[in-house]
């Protein structure tokens, strides 16, 4: 299955810097996750100051609930990034 997740970072004074330091961290595992094939294509949501806001993120899983126990996984949802996370099942268009 395929699924779009819409992840907004939270709006408080720290937010910015839990970004910053879970980010390596994120990033390597996006890495891990291309290399199984879960992760198909993503990228950060930008606030009105063009700040990282929150992620965008294509993803496919065999079932919702392997895609939940990767988010909970995540270093930007472990390390308190991510405050609000959509899941919207999706199918792509390969052209």
């Amino acid at each position: 299955m395929q699924f779009l997740i819409i992840a907004r970072d939270g709006r408080d004074e720290g937010a910015a810097a839990r970004r910053a330091k879970a980010r390596p961290a994120h990033l390597e595992n996006v890495k891990k996750l291309k290399e199984q094939g879960h992760f198909l294509q993503g990228g950060a949501i930008l606030n009105e100051k063009d700040e990282m806001a929150g992620s965008v993120i294509f993803m496919e899983f065999p079932s919702r609930s392997d895609l939940d126990r990767s988010l909970a996984a995540d270093p930007y949802t472990t390390g308190g990034v991510w405050v609000d996370v959509e899941v919207v099942p999706i199918r792509l268009v390969t052209l």
